[in-house]
């Protein structure tokens, strides 16, 4: 079954499940309707007639007028599952239809530092949108932090593979993952305060007089109570009412400071606990990667969830008739502040690493969609030896729908280090040199690429394609290539394999100062543990083969100028590109006469 169908298929039986459970929802509401006004009426004859049927009667409705709204509300939640179910297929579909993805694009994420802005990694139709299914702050944070910096060791890039191969075959567990994230959105606030409320403060669970207390306290009110009910005399629950408002008032501000800390967070603890009990339930098959977090997630996803509970219930003192009943009998700040510090002291040193696991799971999850999306991409090989290079066949980019793209073979670094890509506008350099580093990312992050073979050495990625001057640092265009072009040299210095992108360098400045300050940037390129893709329309430049046999080579893009309309083919071909298109382009939109003199 390929994803077009399989989505195809979820979309339509999730649509006929909402329609059943909002006819059951409705059935639902007329049953407890029912069983209401039956529980009404036996409640009014047995105040009349003081039979002990009628009073069964009474109690057996109310019960059953119970046992619905509980039902009520599980249907509810079962419906809202599915909904979020429904939204994931028919999202998919839209995404396979090259439509934008509903997801997070990632915009928040862009910084103008490293390559992200160059190869559009962040923000509308980037890669991160593209690959994005995260609902989480973790997981979204982690698939950037992946894209902007991915893997370099060769074990870990293939672990990784192994993991998102397995996890992509188990398409209905995943959605599972997505929707539980969907179902409570991080709308409410996000898990970064928790992180002050872990720190130790006052450690009242330590004290055992309040721990006796708390319990001692409510077993003699609570019959007090009753017995002020019973009788009327108000001095037995005077005096535990008294004590226990003495008690909570000494504490008040800590428990008030605590509460800031703490509260509206069941939605998204609800999120994390529901992420990580869908993913506890995960096949790992022999990928240590996915059994280690499926571990963590058998240990985590029950503790966030008792956490989850206990906010709910902490932020129930916002209610007067909690704050005012509850505080006055049972103790009720105490109980709950007691419970979260006996919930912080046993779990606080696993937190973290928790929400971590979250971020690595959706990310994961992300990665898996992604390949079981693209069955016809592969999953790269791993060069291991100290030979840095890339080969690759059938290459193309994944941002282009699969209808438009053109692949193209590849291979540097066993040959020659830098490759001069030259060819006319629009003829397909920018984008080639953006497909390579594309699909380098991919690979290793540990996902598969938009090729039909794709061998590689893991390196750093250094870029200098879209430069932008900035009016607020007084840069102007020419200063900030030069910026970019000391920023890649600067970490070549650092010895690290790289791969080095270069598109039309120096156009600043006149074209002898540019050919020569392009030539003498290529020469100090090949003096670092880098291959380069340097595209240019400087035809001059490509006499360094000669040059530099065996390092340097060129390769080009060529446009046909056919029946009087201008063609690409955008195949990449050895050689030097000749053909040119900017005096047809500007005759044919006349900006200039056909028959003006050269």
């Amino acid at each position: 079954m390929t994803a077009q169908s399989f989505y195809e298929n979820k979309s339509r039986l999730y649509t006929e499940a909402v329609l059943s459970f909002k006819r059951k929802i409705a059935a639902s509401a007329l049953f407890r309707l029912v069983a209401f006004a039956a529980f009404g009426l036996s409640g009014y004859f047995f105040f009349t007639q003081r039979s002990t049927g009628l009073l069964l009667l009474s109690i057996l409705f109310f019960a059953l007028f119970l046992l619905l709204v509980i039902y009520a509300q599980r249907l509810k939640e079962r419906k809202a599952l599915i909904e979020k179910l429904l939204f994931i297929n028919s999202n998919e579909l839209g995404v396979l239809n090259n439509e934008s993805n509903e997801m997070d694009n990632g915009s928040l994420f862009t910084n103008g530092m490293g390559y992200a802005e160059d190869l559009d990694i962040f923000g509308p139709r980037s890669l991160f949108h593209l690959l994005n299914r995260c609902t989480t702050s973790h997981g979204k944070s982690g698939l950037a932090a992946l894209l902007a910096q991915p893997l370099s060791d060769p074990a870990a890039i293939t672990q990784r593979q192994e993991a998102v191969q397995t996890l992509s075959g188990q398409a209905n567990q995943r959605q599972l993952i997505t929707a539980q994230g969907l179902l409570h959105a991080e709308a409410e606030g996000n898990l970064h305060s928790l992180e002050t409320w872990l720190q130790p403060a006052t450690s009242l669970h330590k004290k055992r007089w309040l721990q006796l207390l708390r319990w001692m306290l409510p077993l003699y009110n609570i019959p007090c109570f009753l017995y002020y009910i019973a009788t009327g005399e108000m001095l037995y629950i005077a005096i535990g009412v008294i004590a226990a408002w003495l008690l909570t008032a000494r504490y008040a501000k800590y428990i008030h400071s605590q509460h800031e800390l703490i509260s509206k967070k069941q939605s998204v603890l609800d999120q994390y606990a529901g992420i990580l009990k869908a993913f506890a339930a995960v096949e790992t098959g022999s990928s240590s990667v996915l059994q280690q977090l499926r571990q963590t997630a058998l240990n985590a996803h029950g503790a966030i969830g008792s956490l989850a509970k206990l906010s709910s219930f902490f932020d129930q003192r916002l209610n007067l008739l909690v704050n005012i009943f509850l505080n006055s009998l049972i103790l009720y700040d105490m109980q709950c502040i007691l419970a979260l510090e006996q919930w912080k002291e046993r779990y606080k040193g696993h937190f973290s690493q928790w929400l971590h696991t979250v971020g690595d799971i959706e990310c994961l999850n992300t990665l898996a969609g992604f390949a079981f999306n693209h069955p016809g991409f592969t999953y790269p090989s791993v060069n291991t030896g100290e030979t840095l290079f890339i080969s690759t066949t059938q290459m193309a980019h994944p941002l282009i729908a699969a209808t438009e793209r053109v692949a193209n073979d590849f291979e540097t670094g066993k040959s020659n280090k830098l490759v001069l890509v030259t060819g006319s506008n629009m003829s397909g350099k920018t984008t080639f040199l953006r497909t390579l580093g594309v699909n380098l990312i991919l690979a290793q992050s540990g996902a598969p690429v938009c090729a039909r073979e794709f061998i590689f050495t893991p390196m750093e990625i250094l870029t200098s394609i879209r430069v932008n001057d900035s009016l607020q640092e007084h840069t102007s265009y020419f200063m900030a290539e030069l910026k970019r072009l000391q920023q890649i040299i600067l970490r070549l210095q650092h010895n690290k394999p790289a791969l080095v992108l270069i598109d039309e360098i120096l156009r600043g400045t006149n074209s002898e100062d540019k050919t020569y300050g392009s030539e003498q940037f290529i020469r100090q390129l090949l003096q670092y543990n880098c291959i380069t893709l340097f595209a240019t329309h400087d035809l001059t430049l490509a006499s360094l083969e000669n040059t530099y046999s065996g390092q340097v080579s060129n390769a080009c893009f060529e446009s046909i100028i056919q029946d009087d309309a201008l063609h690409f083919d955008y195949k990449l071909q050895p050689g030097v590109a000749r053909n040119k298109n900017a005096s047809f382009l500007m005759k044919q939109m006349g900006i200039v006469n056909s028959d003006t003199n050269s």
